[in-house]
C-alpha cells in the first residue's frame, strides 16, 4: 500500500487571496491587517503572480509527482478554516479559505483532511460546521473535528480496492498551541484534543483503534504537536508514539506542526514522521527563521506491507514554494534537505538523480 502523507496545507490567507473567489482580505495580526500583503511580499521576492489563479496552481508541479507515484490515499493535515464566517476568534492569527475555493483541495484528489489542529476552529464552530459540510460536499473525508466528541474521535475511514480499508484517527496537542476549549465534548463541537502525552492517554487511542480496526486495515494516527520551528523531538513525544506503536494500534505515526521538515525515525518497522513540515503556506518572503531554510517541503511517500503495516520503503520528493507554487526543489536544496535529515535522524539517505530522496529502511 503505497500512501501519499504531507504536513499542513495552510490555503488561507494570501494563497486564498489568488484564487477565484478571496475572502474578505480584512485580518486583524499584530503586524498585518490585510491579507493580499503577503502575496505581495511573495511577488516581491521572486516575481509578479497573474491572478486569480487556477484552482489547481498552488500544488504545481507536486500533481505531476502524485501522478507518477500513483498514491492508493492522499492524507493532508488541513491547517485552515474553510467558511466565511466572521466569527473571529481573537487569537491573533485566523486562517481562512473561501468554500468557493475548495477545488483549490479537490485538484489534490485529496481523500483526507486531518482536522485536529490549531486553526480549523478559527473562526468558532459556525467556521468548524461550514468547513465539514464544505469537505463531505466535495467528496474530502475528515478526521479529528467534528459536531462532538465522538464525531471528533471517529476514523476517517477510506475504502480501498479489495475491501481493505484505510482507518486515520487525528488528535491535536496543546504543545502545537491548541487552546483547551476547543476540544470537543459530548455536547460541544471541536477537535479531538489530548490531554496529555501519558500512556493511559496513549492506550485509551488503542483502544479504540482496536475496536474499529477490520481484518487487513491499516490504521494511521496524526498528531498535531510540538513547536512551529527546531529539530527537537521530546521524549514524551517519542516515549508516546512508539507506545502507539508497541500496542499494534498504529500502523503509521503522522506528526505535524513545525513549518519545516523535521525528524522521523523507523521503529520496530514502522514509521514515525515526528515533524513533516508545511507543504503549501504564503510564508514567501517573511525572514526570520532562514536557518532552518522554510521554502523547503517535502512529499512523503510511504509503502506498507499488507497485512501488517510494516515499512517497505519510504520515498521523499523535495520541493519548494515559489511565486506561491510548489515546485521540484533543486539539487542544492535537495542536498541541504537529504543531509540534514540524515542528521537529524540518524537515518541513511541515498538521493537519486532527479532530487528524489530514498530512506534506508
Amino acid at each position: 500500500m503505497k500512501l501519499f502523507l504531507c504536513g499542513d496545507v495552510m490555503t488561507g490567507r494570501g494563497i486564498d487571496q489568488i484564487l477565484p473567489a478571496p475572502c474578505d482580505p480584512a485580518i486583524d495580526e499584530p503586524w498585518v491587517k490585510d491579507a493580499r500583503d503577503y502575496v505581495a511580499l511573495a511577488e516581491r521576492k521572486n516575481g509578479a503572480i497573474r491572478r486569480p489563479v487556477r484552482p489547481s496552481y498552488v500544488w504545481g508541479e507536486a500533481l505531476a509527482e502524485l501522478a507518477r507515484e500513483r498514491p492508493e490515499a492522499r492524507i493532508a493535515n488541513l491547517e485552515t478554516a474553510v467558511t466565511t464566517s466572521d466569527d473571529r476568534e481573537p487569537k491573533g492569527i485566523n486562517y481562512r479559505m473561501n468554500p468557493a475555493n475548495v477545488g483549490c483541495l479537490v485538484a489534490a484528489r485529496l481523500d483526507c483532511c486531518v482536522l485536529a489542529n490549531n486553526h480549523v476552529l478559527d473562526w468558532g464552530a459556525k467556521g468548524l460546521a461550514e468547513t465539514l459540510a464544505t469537505l463531505r460536499r466535495a467528496g474530502i473525508a475528515t478526521a479529528g473535528a467534528g459536531r462532538d466528541a465522538a464525531e471528533a474521535e471517529a476514523p476517517a475511514a477510506i475504502a480501498l480496492e479489495g475491501g481493505r480499508r484505510l482507518l486515520v484517527f487525528a488528535y491535536a496537542h496543546e504543545s502545537a498551541g491548541v487552546p483547551p476549549h476547543w476540544a470537543a465534548s459530548a455536547d460541544r463541537p471541536g477537535i479531538a484534543r489530548l490531554p496529555d502525552l501519558a500512556a493511559h492517554t496513549a492506550d485509551a487511542i488503542a483502544a479504540r483503534i482496536a475496536a474499529a480496526r477490520r481484518e487487513r486495515d491499516v490504521a494511521i494516527v496524526s498528531i498535531h504537536w510540538g513547536p512551529n520551528w527546531g529539530w527537537r523531538v521530546s521524549r514524551e513525544q517519542r516515549r508516546f508514539a512508539r507506545r502507539l506503536i508497541d500496542a499494534g494500534a498504529a500502523d503509521l505515526v503522522h506528526g505535524h506542526s513545525s513549518h519545516h521538515p523535521g525528524p522521523f525515525e523507523i521503529y520496530r518497522g514502522r514509521l514515525i514522521l515526528y515533524a513533516c513540515g508545511d507543504l503549501i503556506n504564503d510564508y514567501e518572503g517573511i525572514s526570520g527563521h532562514e536557518a532552518f531554510r522554510p521554502e523547503l517541503a517535502l512529499m512523503y511517500f510511504p509503502t506498507l506491507e499488507e497485512p501488517g503495516g510494516r515499512l517497505l520503503a519510504l520515498e521523499m520528493t523535495p520541493m519548494r514554494m515559489r511565486r506561491l507554487r510548489l515546485e521540484r526543489a533543486n539539487a542544492e536544496e535537495a542536498e541541504w534537505l537529504a543531509r540534514t535529515l540524515a542528521r537529524e535522524c540518524g537515518v541513511s539517505l541515498s538521493r537519486l538523480a532527479d532530487g528524489r530522496l530514498i530512506a534506508s529502511v
